[in-house]
């Protein structure tokens, strides 16, 4: 490489007129400023040989087009450039010259000369239009300081340059250095190298300073805060080398690592289904990515947890063994003959089919009849797991198909859950009060039991925690209720009843002495010997202080009575206690409930009827009486539309057929009548009081009293005819509780007998009636010869008895 040399003085006077002309592509050249350069082509090399061997000056003007291939026309250069002086320049080997150029003026180019390789040009010295006043000083000193702000900001540039921006006096040249020195276009340069105007100049760079300032602040508090950001991330991960580098040293093992370690082992030997593997490894490789610190960890860890600690293929076997599970049924409960066969029934084709899908149980019935006792017997006669769920009151859907992950604190529903705790896939589950389940903004859980008590969907159930299904088709579902009547129609489909009725007085004493007297002597400390109690005691408890179809109230005041006992024996009064019927007012207090049939059937105008209850079976009596009046009808005991409906019927049937009842047929043209149903507080509402209401309207107006132990129930319509009713059988038993010795029932309810224990069938007649002159013939026979009717209905009550 050869390098040339000659720093000389130059005055820009004595510029030449005519200078030969070097494009630049990409840069600008300022006055007073050095600029390397890089030349290839062949024309520019020979200008520059040329420039050298005579006073090295040439002028620099920006070409336009941004291409070096190809040599740029005339009109593709600026009009303004700058002259210049080689300083140095050098030639390589692959036959390229470099030089550092000085500026020496602007110069405006007049006219292109041709004859050359190279442009050479016509040219006229540009002199600066400058005049100092305050706003150049202004502009200055703001120049210098938001430049020396640029150069704090640029790693770049060497903090020497702003020292020597404030050494400049002109205002031009300052300018011109500033200009030269940011990260400005080629255009924006070249806009500057055209103003004359001092002034304009200044304001020109000022704005391009201003916005370069911008970006680089910008830039830097980006830097910064991704610096702060990485600085504490790279603090992080050498503290985390360092205690792994120190527990590797103590022979311990990395935790995070143990713990994917485990959740690896824990997947592989669960044996999941595809579509839960694919989930669990996908979630165990977030988890391998994570900190142990993020609240991600955490999410995915629990989910790891649920997802291997479910029991996807885990079974309990079943007990087939017939004779035993009967044996357990018996022992665990009296009576419940249907529910009891059904469970055998459900065995014998379980142990025919093993891969038989369980029934839907719904065990219906009155508080207290044993409905979720059952469930636990049903499951140790199995010989499977057993897990209840209360739905009383439940509102929200996600408490039966779970929360989504996205939401904090996420967990599955209750039947996930309960599956993990049960650790098989096949337990007996009990869905208890599910007539009592709920709906508001948060869903509707009774649509989401669809799928679970669904056997042809809960094969493939979806917790919105898990995100996978899940098999539910081999546990077997029992659910329970007081009432059917709030249970949506198509989860009721979906279920087998099973209806639990009120028990008798005879069930009641045999309960007590074998299952709820031994338990509460048990819970209160209490041994064989220092404890009994006789039949008819437990029959005066039954009956004098307990009014319900279950058995509750009656264990409820057993207990009492053990504690008095327990009192008395501690204190040392005693050693050992029988309790006998005399004993009870002791320990209960004064008899609670008193039967009240004979003291208000003594009268005329008063019936007693049966009515139904969610708790069981109760008697129902109407009372009627007459005032003076004018055609005036009173209905009091807080009725119903229905019985009030009811009540107008049968008056509407006794004035039609007031002669052959024997009663006066302008009756209703003197008197008010007044229908009144006590336990007023009770609402009450049904077709069932429509016989009762006629017989009592018709003693009233017949002036005859009604057989002291009677009882009856049956709907009307206007033609005289009996329908039937429900809640037989709960209606029969609650009469036998009170003592009632004859029962007129509608015909069509003959077949309900068969629910009704035989035992009661026995003591009680029962009459079966079409038309409401038969009951009016029953009702008010004493005695006397009989008509044809009623000897013919008398034969039919005989057939009835059992």
């Amino acid at each position: 490489m050869t390098e040339q040399q000659s720093p000389m003085e130059f005055d820009s006077e004595k510029l030449p007129e005519v200078l030969p002309i070097l494009p630049l592509f990409d840069a600008t050249l300022f006055p007073k400023m050095v600029l390397p350069l890089v030349v290839m082509q062949g024309e520019s090399v020979k200008l520059v040989d040329e420039a050298m061997a005579k006073d090295r000056i040439i002028g620099l003007v920006v070409s336009k087009k941004p291409s070096q291939g190809a040599k740029p026309a005339p009109e593709d250069l600026a009009k303004v450039g700058t002259s210049a002086l080689i300083l140095k320049m050098a030639k390589t080997e692959d036959n390229r010259t470099q030089l550092l150029v000085q500026g020496l003026s602007r110069f405006r180019v007049k006219s292109f000369l041709d004859g050359k390789a190279y442009f050479k040009a016509q040219v006229e010295v540009i002199k600066d239009v400058e005049k100092k006043d305050n706003e150049v000083e202004a502009l200055m000193a703001n120049l210098i300081s938001q430049f020396a702000r640029i150069v704090e900001l640029s790693p770049g540039l060497p903090q020497e340059i702003a020292a020597m921006a404030k050494s400049i006096q002109e205002a031009g040249t300052l300018a011109d250095m500033v200009a030269s020195t940011i990260n400005a276009t080629p255009e924006e340069k070249q806009r500057v190298l055209e103003i004359e105007d001092v002034k304009r100049r200044l304001k020109e760079v000022t704005r391009l300073v201003n916005h370069q300032l911008e970006i680089l602040e910008l830039g830097h508090k980006i830097r910064t805060q991704v610096k702060g950001d990485m600085d504490k991330s790279q603090r992080e991960y050498y503290l985390r080398q360092q205690l792994k580098a120190i527990k590797e040293e103590l022979g311990e093992k990395d935790e995070t690592a143990v713990e994917i370690e485990e959740y690896k082992a824990k997947i592989e030997a669960k044996n999941l289904p595809e579509e839960a593997r694919k989930e669990a490894e996908r979630e165990l490789d977030r988890l391998s990515r994570m900190h142990p610190s993020s609240a991600e960890y955490t999410v995915a860890s629990t989910y790891l947890d649920w997802i291997t600690s479910l029991p996807w293929h885990e079974s309990t076997e079943d007990n087939l063994d017939i004779k035993k599970a009967r044996k357990i049924l018996d022992d665990d409960h009296f009576g419940l003959e249907k529910p009891k066969r059904r469970i055998i029934e459900y065995l014998a084709v379980r142990k025919l089919k093993p891969e038989s899908k369980g029934p839907i149980l719904c065990f219906a019935g009155p508080p207290g009849t044993g409905k979720t006792s059952l469930g636990q017997s049903i499951a140790r006669a199995l010989g499977r797991k057993f897990q209840r769920i209360s739905l009383g009151g439940v509102r929200d859907e996600a408490e039966i198909r779970g929360h989504r992950r996205t939401y904090v604190g996420a967990l599955p529903g209750r039947i996930i859950q309960s599956i993990r705790r049960a650790g098989s896939n096949n337990p007996v589950f009990m869905l208890d009060e599910i007539d009592k389940v709920g709906s508001d903004f948060r869903g509707d859980p009774s649509s989401a039991l669809l799928e679970v008590l669904d056997p042809e969907q809960n094969f493939s159930f979806s917790d919105h925690y898990l995100d996978v299904a899940f098999d539910l088709s081999k546990v077997m579902f029992i659910t329970t209720a007081n009432i059917l009547d709030t249970i949506p129609p198509a989860l009721r489909d979906r279920m087998e009843v099973l209806t639990l009725v009120g028990y008798t007085l005879d069930e009641k004493v045999k309960i007590a002495n074998r299952y709820l007297i031994p338990r509460q002597r048990e819970e209160h400390g209490l041994k064989a010997k220092q404890i009994a109690f006789t039949n008819g005691a437990i029959r005066h408890i039954i009956a004098g202080y307990t009014r319900e179809a279950g058995l509750r109230n009656l264990e409820r005041e057993v207990a009492n009575i053990c504690r008095g006992v327990a009192a008395q024996i501690a204190e040392g009064k005693a050693k050992a206690v029988s309790i006998a019927v005399d004993d009870i007012h002791t320990y209960l207090g004064p008899i609670r409930f008193t039967s009240e049939t004979k003291a208000r059937v003594t009268t005329p105008g008063v019936a007693t009827g049966l009515a139904w209850t969610p708790t069981g079976g109760e008697l129902l009596f109407i009372e009627a009486t007459a005032m003076k009046g004018k055609k005036g009808l009173t209905l009091t005991g807080q009725l119903g539309d229905v019985m009030k409906e009811s009540a107008t019927a049968a008056l509407s049937f006794i004035r039609a057929n007031a002669a052959a009842l024997g009663i006066d047929e302008d009756f209703y043209e003197k008197y008010d009548l007044h229908i009144h149903v006590p336990a007023g507080a009770i609402p009450k509402d049904g077709p069932s009081a429509g016989v009762t209401m006629l017989t009592a309207l018709s003693s009233l107006l017949t002036n005859k009293a009604i057989r002291k132990d009677l009882a009856m129930t049956g709907e009307i319509t206007l033609r005289g005819q009996v329908l039937p009713v429900g809640g037989i059988k709960e209606k029969v038993l609650a009469a036998h509780r009170a003592g009632i010795k004859t029962i007129i029932l509608p015909d069509w309810n003959r077949k309900d007998l068969e629910d009704v224990p035989p035992n009661v069938q026995k003591e009680i007649r029962f009459h079966f009636v079409e038309k409401m002159l038969d009951v009016l013939q029953l009702a008010f026979e004493n005695g006397r010869r009989r008509s044809g009717t009623a000897r013919r209905q008398k034969r039919k009550s005989r057939s009835a008895r059992n």
